[in-house]
């Protein structure tokens, strides 16, 4: 998966279009991921006695990886991922717009 936790995204579909934040989780087996701040859903919870009362309380719903983009943190662009090698045969990401090596 391109996009691993930490990174920052920018969202290209949906509701939230255009709204960039960091990645909190990633669910390979899912291909989604949360975004901190985006993608955000009310959920009304009814009291379950004294101990825990109802409310209103915010969801973050995981994205589908295809609606983001990274988000290059050198050259400060929306850009894909690619991958190479080092002489150690150490795999790293690499930013297609300007070359740089994605930490």
């Amino acid at each position: 998966m391109k996009i691993h936790k930490g990174d920052k995204v920018k969202v290209t579909r949906g509701k939230d279009k255009g709204k960039t934040g960091k990645v909190e989780k990633v669910f390979p087996k899912k291909n989604k991921a949360t975004v901190a701040g985006v993608n955000v859903y009310k959920k009304h919870l009814k009291s379950k006695g004294k101990d825990k009362p109802g409310g209103i309380i915010d969801i973050i719903k995981p994205l589908p990886v295809a609606n983001v983009a990274l988000v290059c943190p050198k050259c400060k662009k929306q850009t894909r991922v690619g991958y190479q090698f080092d002489k150690q045969n150490k795999k790293y990401r690499i930013c297609k717009k300007c070359g740089e090596e994605i930490g």
